[in-house]
């Protein structure tokens, strides 16, 4: 239940430094703080039963969808935009596609799968605390340009207002996340659990698509992607053949059992993760 601490630095920090008329930012707020209370039980159902198995999946989806379709509804009627339901695909200026109502359902997978990516990555220590403070920072370059009228029209990005203002929260989680190192550092004297990863999940998950930059973090979060995807095409392929592609699932796991040392595991997907934030925010300029 780490993550507690995390969240509250978070929350106190965006509420000293930030505009607190703006509706975005108390938006990601309520995403955060949503999303940690769900981790939350999971991890003292924990606790309490003294087993590694917390709520069932479908209660966790349940109310991470209750909470995301609630955020993303108030975002969408805050400010009416023909552009609020269009996604925009990074490396061309003028592809994008309306999906109308759609967009929520859209919304939904985008926010929930990021939250679950980064709980599955948290299964060392250090392991996604460098993929989240290396997304955060992108996105806080990502915001600050997005709530920009010169860089987003220099950039051929969409504008939108108020934006600027999630730059305070992605610098406040960004603080939290080294914080937190500091007694996260093998041997890990805390750990942040379900409380912490799934709250930061889910508020990077809605921050990309405040931003209209959900594609883009797919590849910035890269390694969150790629942890998620080892799990599933490992069970998908084990209940199709009764095998499996991997030596366990997520694939932090596969190259532990391969031979590598905790230590370089982690400092490899840091560097996986830095290469990735850089190609996505030169996606800006290649438009």
């Amino acid at each position: 239940m780490g993550g507690i601490m995390i969240i509250f630095a978070i929350f106190a920090s965006s509420i000293l430094w930030g505009d607190l008329n703006n509706a975005k930012l108390w938006l990601c707020l309520f995403v955060l703080v949503g999303f940690g209370a769900v981790g939350w039980v999971d991890d003292y159902v924990k606790i309490k039963t003294q087993k590694t198995k917390g709520i069932s999946g479908k209660q966790k989806i349940l109310f991470q969808a209750i909470i995301a379709f609630i955020c993303v509804y108030v975002a969408i009627t805050l400010s009416p935009d023909a552009d609020n339901t269009t996604i925009f695909f990074p490396f061309f200026k003028n592809l994008h596609i309306n999906l109308g109502a759609f967009f929520v359902l859209w919304a939904l997978f985008v926010i929930i799968g990021t939250s679950n990516a980064v709980n599955l990555t948290d299964g060392l220590d250090g392991l996604a605390m460098g993929p989240i403070i290396i997304t955060s920072i992108c996105f806080a370059l990502i915001s600050y340009f997005v709530g920009n009228t010169v860089f987003a029209e220099y950039l051929h990005i969409k504008y939108i207002a108020g934006m600027s203002e999630v730059c305070i929260f992605l610098s406040a989680l960004v603080g939290a996340s080294l914080g937190f190192m500091w007694f996260n550092a093998p041997p890990a004297k805390i750990f942040m659990g379900d409380t912490g990863s799934i709250a930061i999940g889910g508020a990077i998950g809605f921050v990309g698509i405040l931003t209209k930059h959900e594609i883009i973090m797919a590849l910035i979060g890269g390694v969150f992607v790629i942890e998620a995807f080892s799990v599933i095409i490992q069970v998908g392929y084990f209940k199709a053949t009764g095998k499996r592609i991997f030596l366990m699932a997520p694939i932090h796991h596969h190259y532990e059992k391969k031979g590598w040392a905790e230590s370089t595991v982690v400092f490899r997907f840091w560097i996986i993760s830095i290469v990735l934030g850089i190609i996505g925010l030169a996606t800006l300029k290649l438009r």
